[in-house]
């Protein structure tokens, strides 16, 4: 249950403002004064609300004294002078009393929650071969992904990763395993889509010699090589129906039986699934049981595709680019501004591992020290302009590289401006955003940055 501290001189408010937090499962500490609230550990809060104005020193002087707990300062004087001056030297936010108390508890809940996920980052990982790497991204959607990573991994229950190709779902299923009380024993990762249908159930749960045509030897099962550890099925969905029965058994019961045999024996597993496909919806058309289902969305950690992680997409590309360097022993290489527009603007329908490709073609085409659009090799989308004469250069061959360059920054930024001036009003946003083949955020980002006002609202920009 978060903590907070309330520093407030007048014991009314103070009273007040304790019971409305306490009634929202906060738990609450009061203080009278900055020195009063000083003899209190104050690094053992998640919050502290003071008022600005108080006997002695005023709230502001928490700020420093208990770094890095953030501090949300009440003022009784709402003039934007005291509020900028409150924020300058480090505030969270302010609020002006008398307080609405809904938008009190929303400010608190905001507060806390944002805090909840800078305290979460990119876990490390060991991957197959030994080597140390770390989840790559800062985005809001991410940050909730490590979070849950963080609580999921020492809790010991069946884990879903869902998420489209190429976002990432073994590094989570690896991350977990290794923040898990588990990391000493095995992680064994199936991608349950590479194998045929006919040696599914032999490669997973084993089977006995002589058990059908070929069994020469008896074979021990990668549920039982996980016994004790962690077992990674990836891509759940193409598990046959027969195999689904055998490995709900192992879910309820923890039993195992080789093909073959009559004996059962007892496994100790914790299953991590992933899958790209709608699990729910299979079961309705008896492609999935319903009851594995059930038994597998215990918790559940949802990959955000890259074409809604637009702020990490460059700095995805730049350790990755880094990485293929070393590779190919090419170093000094980097993206020149038009490729950099083109990785930014790219829809990646293959997500993180499509753009690994694109970065390797790069590293291997390029001539000089830049690597152009070109040279990475991506497929023209509906939703990136290109004029006659660029297209013509491109296909011909006959590219001059700086013209395409200044003549692919400037279409880009010219073409969404005058389709949104010219479509706005008669266009939702959420139309507008199809049409251009990018997220809302995206749209609203860029409007922000090229200064281009929502027609209902009318606002300034800047």
């Amino acid at each position: 249950m978060p903590r907070i501290l309330i520093v407030e001189d007048e014991a009314i408010i103070r009273s007040a403002l304790k019971r409305l937090l306490e009634r929202h499962d906060y738990t609450v500490s009061e203080a009278g004064n900055a020195e009063e609230a000083c003899q209190l550990e104050l690094t053992g809060f998640d919050l502290i609300i003071s008022d600005l104005r108080l006997p002695g020193e005023p709230g502001t002087s928490l700020i420093a004294a208990a770094a890095p707990v953030p501090v949300l300062i009440m003022t009784s004087y709402a003039s934007m002078r005291s509020a900028v001056d409150a924020l300058k030297q480090g505030a969270v936010d302010y609020v002006a009393k008398p307080f609405d108390h809904a938008e009190l508890l929303e400010t608190v809940e905001r507060i806390l929650h944002k805090q909840s996920m800078q305290q979460s980052p990119p876990p490390d990982i060991t991957d197959a071969g030994g080597g140390r790497q770390t989840m790559i991204g800062n985005c809001v959607a991410m940050q909730q992904v490590y979070t849950r990573i963080r609580k999921t991994a020492p809790a010991d229950v069946t884990v879903l990763i869902l998420g489209e190709s190429g976002t990432g779902k073994e590094l989570v299923a690896r991350a977990i395993h290794q923040q898990s009380k588990r990391a000493k024993a095995p992680l064994i990762s199936v991608n349950c889509a590479a194998i045929p249908e006919t040696l599914i159930e032999s490669e997973l749960f084993g089977h006995e010699k002589g058990a059908f045509t070929g069994a020469s030897a008896a074979r021990t099962g990668l549920v039982e090589a996980a016994d004790g550890g962690t077992l990674f099925l990836d891509e759940i969905g193409e598990l046959p129906l027969d195999a689904q029965a055998r490995l709900l058994r192992v879910l309820q019961e923890g039993e195992i039986r080789k093909i073959g045999s009559v004996e059962t024996r007892h496994v100790n597993v914790r299953l991590i699934a992933a899958t790209h496909r709608d699990l729910r919806a299979l079961s309705k058309t008896g492609e999935f049981r319903l009851d594995l289902y059930y038994r597998l969305n215990v918790m559940q950690i949802e990959l955000p595709p890259l074409r809604e992680r637009e702020e990490d997409v460059l700095e995805i590309a730049d350790i990755l680019l880094d990485k293929a360097c070393k590779r190919h022993e090419r170093t000094g290489l980097r993206l020149s501004r038009a490729a950099r527009q083109d990785l930014r603007d790219y829809p990646w329908p293959g997500n993180v591992r499509e753009l690994e490709n694109a970065l390797e073609r790069g590293v291997i085409l390029a001539e000089g020290h830049l690597i152009h659009p070109d040279d990475l090799g991506l497929t023209p989308t509906p939703a990136r302009p290109h004029s006659p004469s660029a297209s013509t250069s491109v296909l011909s061959g006959g590219v001059d590289k700086t013209a395409e360059e200044n003549e692919d920054d400037l279409s880009l930024e010219d073409y969404f401006q005058h389709f949104v001036l010219e479509h706005q009003d008669q266009m939702s946003e959420t139309e507008l955003a199809q049409k251009l083949g990018i997220s809302r955020k995206n749209l609203w980002e860029r409007r922000q940055r090229l200064g281009i006002p929502r027609k209902k609202t009318a606002r300034r920009p800047g």
